[in-house]
């Protein structure tokens, strides 16, 4: 990518100097990924994405639920967190791929579901971006936007409050989604994990 701006930039910095060392800070995180993963749905030979992948935790799951005859791709903009991937062995089990998902190098309907793990906020065109993730996604297709902790316990280990314009607050993520081609299906915020499943609409 010749050419980045500066939301770009700063997100790569961000994760480039947590790199090294992010799956020993969260090294317990590994079964959440896995049940939220079990909640998409995926069936053998299912295509899915990771969108904004980092280190790869979501890949092994994702891997094991659309088995040898799926498609499985992690995308991130970082190179440091896909060599870390890479070092860990999780690109056995998907196709890594250095890119921006607000630009996907797919075709439009490609894709049967895309799995986001702390994604939403650090997309710098919120709605923009999920739109370009429908894009990708076949009608009735199915998104999940995942953390391993929910919204208020993430606040806490940041030291801040919660605020009203959390674009992960319900009344917030339930318009964004809708005005950008997904219907919210389900929407879980408890203090072990948050998910949202949406599903792309005709």
């Amino acid at each position: 990518m010749p050419y980045m701006s500066d939301d770009q930039t700063r997100v790569q910095e961000f994760f480039t100097a947590r790199a090294a060392d992010w799956d020993s800070r969260f090294p317990d995180d590994g079964p959440a990924y896995a049940a939220a993963v079990a909640e998409l749905g995926l069936r053998p030979g299912d295509r899915v994405l990771d969108a904004g992948c980092g280190t790869g935790r979501a890949l092994p799951p994702l891997r094991a639920a659309v088995g040898p005859s799926g498609v499985v791709l992690g995308a991130d903009l970082t190179p440091a967190m896909l060599r870390e991937a890479v070092r860990a062995g999780r690109d056995r089990d998907a196709a890594l791929v250095l890119t921006d998902v607000a630009a996907l190098p797919l075709r439009s309907h490609a894709l049967d579901a895309v799995f986001g793990a702390g994604l939403i906020s650090h997309l710098p065109s919120p709605a923009e971006n999920l739109r370009e993730l429908a894009r990708v996604v076949r009608p009735g297709g199915v998104l999940a936007l995942f953390h391993p902790i929910g919204r208020a316990a993430l606040a806490a280990r940041h030291g801040r409050p919660l605020t009203p314009d959390d674009l992960r607050a319900e009344r917030n993520l339930r318009p964004l989604l809708a005005g950008s081609g997904w219907r919210l299906m389900s929407y879980a915020d408890e203090d072990s994990r948050f998910l949202a499943l949406a599903v792309r609409e005709d």
